[in-house]
């Protein structure tokens, strides 16, 4: 059975699946092709009669990231350019004003889709009667790459922007209230929350946010950002003033010469530099006037409630997919120093807090605890100070949730957390976890999810939620054993004190 949404464009035509009326593989901006290449988004062109919305769009021009999809699952969709598209999943097309839950998916600015299997959005729409809207973005070069000769920059981060103005004008026409729009995305995707909240361009948008490990500190400052450039054109092999080159080039040899760059970053990683991005967010004076951590600290999205959180364990994904040599504790110090400035002050805070609860002080595991605080829980811990100190309704969480992959080796790692948070853990069993804790597990993170879209908080199913500022630094500790927690691994949140101001 199809059903007929009439946005301001024109007439869509979607599929009625299981009570939901699903709408795939929707124009948001016109195809960012030719002239368009390295441009903002531009609005989508009306059109006649009725478009089918029965089928995913193609997702964005990437190389896939083999290692991911070995440990967490992954789908091999069509690539194209013409990859501007959104989702949409509703409990009815009837003007209820419902919640409206929009997902900016992650994968390091450089992979992934609002289509991916674990993103349905039939899970919450069905569950909390609420509008669930995924959406795709450009990336890599594509999306980040900043050069003068282009004129502007941020072309991921604004499809994004672009996307919710969308979701503002049409909306409505799927029974969801433009009013009432929460953003929500991980990893990249939760950093793309926190560039939204910092970008006076987004302003209005939406109007509360869930980034999942990731916060407002990802970007890149204009000279750095000229040289990832600079170097990304001669990799290309076009005159890093020639605009007409870079947007003439083959999509393939852009995405070459990306590699060239990702390449280098992650030898440097394994030199022991601090992980960066070549491609993210600009702090271009426009979409970014200043760092987005700044611009929230001074009030931009003041009157945005916030749930932040990450996993305890982040970074053991990333050393699945890297596998070493164990590393000895001058390995670590040596690295902590590219990571902290102090390595063996690190290293000790790290090793003493981890003897007096009785964890593992194997250098290995303080270095994996370290690395993944410094990528993850310590920007959230940031970022949740800084909109606590102005908007009450902000909330932190901890996932202490155990992986069974790889005989428990990933325990609380990153991109754990997304089954969870779409309750498509069944897809991977053998990642997420299976049977009644894993499923009690889903129903209290949707639940909280979906309260907190509603509402501002996220209590619900008789769990009260405390304010990251009620108390000491109050999270949510989400697992097994779903309790509050104040202080959470506070000497080692210390440890990284005058970092990220």
């Amino acid at each position: 059975m199809t059903a007929i949404a009439q946005t301001a464009q024109g007439k869509l035509e979607g599929q009625m699946e299981d009570g939901l009326a699903v709408f795939r593989g929707v124009r948001f901006a016109q195809a960012p092709l030719g002239q368009l290449r390295f441009r903002a988004p531009q609005p989508p062109e009306s059109w006649q009669g009725t478009r089918s919305a029965a089928e995913f769009g193609p997702i964005a021009p990437q190389v896939t990231n083999e290692a991911l999809n070995s440990l967490i699952g992954g789908d091999e969709q069509p690539q194209d350019e013409d990859c501007l598209y959104l989702n949409v999943w509703t409990p009815g097309l009837d003007g209820g004003k419902r919640p409206v839950m929009v997902w900016i998916h992650g994968g390091g600015f450089t992979i992934g889709s609002g289509s991916e299997s674990y993103y349905t959005g039939a899970n919450l729409a069905a569950r909390g009667d609420v509008v669930v809207v995924t959406i795709n973005y450009r990336l890599g070069a594509l999306g980040f790459l900043h050069l003068p000769s282009l004129g502007e920059t941020n072309f991921g981060s604004r499809d994004q922007a672009q996307a919710l103005r969308w979701v503002q004008q049409n909306i409505a026409a799927f029974g969801g209230d433009p009013g009432n729009v929460t953003i929500f995305g991980e990893s990249a995707g939760g950093m793309s929350v926190g560039t939204l909240m910092g970008s006076p361009e987004a302003a209005g948008l939406f109007h509360k946010a869930i980034p999942q490990s990731g916060a407002a500190h990802h970007s890149l400052g204009l000279e750095r950002a000229e040289q990832i450039g600079r170097q990304f054109a001669e990799a290309l092999g076009v005159d890093p003033g020639d605009a007409a080159g870079l947007r003439a080039a083959p999509v393939g040899k852009v995405l070459e010469a990306s590699a060239v760059l990702e390449a280098a970053a992650l030898a440097a990683v394994g030199e022991g530099a601090m992980p960066d991005m070549s491609f993210q967010p600009v702090v271009d004076g426009e979409f970014l006037e200043a760092p987005a951590i700044n611009a929230v600290r001074g009030g931009l999205s003041a009157g945005v409630p916030l749930l932040i959180g990450a996993l305890d364990e982040e970074w053991k994904l990333f050393d699945a997919m890297m596998p070493g040599e164990p590393p000895n504790e001058e390995d670590v110090v040596a690295r902590l120093d590219g990571f902290h400035g102090n390595g063996r002050a690190a290293y000790d805070a790290y090793r003493d807090a981890r003897a007096a609860r009785g964890e593992s002080t194997e250098p290995r595991e303080i270095f994996l605890q370290a690395a993944g605080d410094r990528l993850f829980r310590i920007p959230a811990d940031r970022l949740a100070t800084a909109q606590a100190a102005q908007q009450p309704d902000t909330y932190a969480y901890i996932y202490d949730w155990k992986s069974p992959a790889l005989d428990g080796a990933l325990g609380s790692c990153h991109a754990l957390d997304i089954p969870f948070t779409f309750g498509t853990h069944g897809l991977s069993a053998e990642f997420a976890g299976a049977g009644p804790e894993a499923d009690e597990l889903a129903e209290t993170v949707m639940d909280g999810w979906l309260a907190f879209a509603r509402t501002g908080n996220p209590s619900s199913r008789g769990r009260e939620w405390p304010r990251f500022g009620e108390g000491e630094r109050a999270v949510t500790v989400l697992g097994a054993d779903t309790r509050v927690e104040h202080a959470w691994r506070e000497p080692e949140r210390r440890a990284w004190d005058g970092f990220f101001e």
